[in-house]
């Protein structure tokens, strides 16, 4: 049966419900979910209950169009592999080590190893991108942003997925980096959620309280959102349950 509403499309990163998506729990989280009106989920661990998830996403008619998957450095064949059993269209790099991208070359190391990612994954019909986290913004080679440097270098075909809590942190203009990047940016993480007071401080333009503007400008460019709410206290489901009223409130027409 499907409980999914179509109405607009709003995804959420399953890491934020990482601690009851056990065996026992995937199947009750994916009804919950659907039932706060998500239209898709993005898994992070599609080696593990691939079956499982699979045969949840039928029931609940939970898209999925994307992953987060080590495809460039971990078992590629094996991801991809999980991918076509998911029927997903994407996958996406979901982190890289920031020692690596101290300087120019390892930036470009990191390219090149997921252009070659891209290019096999796109022999089984796969798409592949890139996930950033604050420290692409926050470190510079010759002046210039680790991101700016890494997109550069990136083959047309690897679109972004823009964490905008990490861009705004790590020093990005969300505002003016989403215009500038346009249809390459595929998905947008996001969160409506007041700062804690051991945040990290925002070295950039600070978007708490204006994620109506944030939906608003990735809509344009087609991005969609997915709401990842990673460091919570308590039952982490009010706390969903709270922003897919809001981002719900923002996506539909």
């Amino acid at each position: 049966m499907s409980h999914a509403s179509s109405s607009a499309p709003l995804g959420a990163q399953l890491y934020s419900v990482r601690d009851d998506i056990g065996p026992g729990d995937l199947d009750r989280t994916l009804d919950r979910i659907a039932a706060m009106g998500f239209t898709h989920v993005e898994p992070f661990s599609i080696l593990k209950q691939t079956g499982q998830l699979a045969a949840g996403l039928a029931r609940t008619g939970l898209g999925a169009i994307a992953a987060h998957a080590s495809v460039a450095t971990g078992d590629r064949e094996a991801f991809l592999a999980a991918a076509g059993r998911l029927g997903l269209k994407a996958l996406i790099v979901p982190w890289a080590d920031p020692d690596g991208l101290r300087d120019r070359a390892g930036v470009l190391a990191l390219a090149a190893a997921i252009n070659e990612a891209a290019s096999r994954a796109a022999d089984e019909g796969i798409e592949v991108g890139y996930h950033n986290h604050d420290f692409e913004f926050r470190q510079h080679a010759g002046g210039v942003p680790a991101y700016q440097i890494l997109v550069d270098a990136l083959d047309d075909s690897v679109f972004l997925e823009l964490d905008t809590y990490w861009a705004a942190t790590g020093g990005a203009d969300v505002f003016e980096l989403l215009p500038r990047l346009g249809g390459r940016v595929r998905f947008l993480h996001v969160k409506n959620e007041p700062p804690d007071d051991d945040d990290p401080p925002i070295l950039g333009v600070d978007i708490t309280g204006r994620m109506d503007e944030v939906v608003a400008l990735g809509a344009s460019i087609g991005a969609m959102p997915v709401v990842e709410v990673v460091v919570h206290e308590g039952d982490i489901f009010p706390v969903l349950e709270r922003n897919a009223r809001f981002f719900l409130s923002q996506v539909q027409p």
